[in-house]
């Protein structure tokens, strides 16, 4: 998107009163042919890194799981992923990561992922997912997170 239609956007965002950081001002629509699902949270567009983390949840690990009950779970998730994909009605937007200033795009943040958010729908996949009780909220500040919830193995 070059600079003079990006700055329409803004310009016209502002003038019909809408936030520039809700998802719903900024996101696009994307097919889902374009979205690649590598786990519950992190997705890949056009086949290209840097991955995408999603934002607001997470989601249990497959490769990276601490227990059994995490892999399982994660591969549901990352199942339920691509079929919220492939629904279709997606619109994606990329938001800045809540990492320190300097780090984006780095291994110092988010393993270099860069961050977004999707929806399929008209609705968050992430808050589909919770309520699915396939993933976790994951609420990050501006530049840091919480320890990451991984709920999947406390009683293993």
């Amino acid at each position: 998107m070059n600079v003079l239609i990006f700055s329409a956007k803004i310009v016209a965002a502002l003038l019909a009163g809408v936030s520039l950081f809700s998802s719903a001002a900024l996101g696009e629509p994307i097919a889902s042919s374009r979205i690649h699902v590598l786990d519950g949270d992190t997705i890949r567009i056009d086949q290209h890194k840097p991955d995408v983390r999603l934002v607001n949840f997470n989601a249990p690990e497959t490769w990276r799981a601490k227990c059994r009950t995490e892999r399982a779970l994660g591969y549901v998730a990352a199942r339920r992923l691509r079929e919220l994909v492939q629904a279709g009605q997606l619109k994606f937007e990329l938001v800045a990561c809540s990492c320190e200033p300097g780090t984006e795009g780095t291994e110092d943040c988010n393993y270099g992922r860069r961050c977004g958010t999707l929806t399929s729908g008209g609705q968050d996949v992430g808050d589909i997912l919770i309520a699915e009780k396939l993933a976790v909220p994951f609420i990050c500040q501006e530049t840091s997170c919480p320890k990451t919830p991984r709920p999947w193995c406390d009683n293993q």
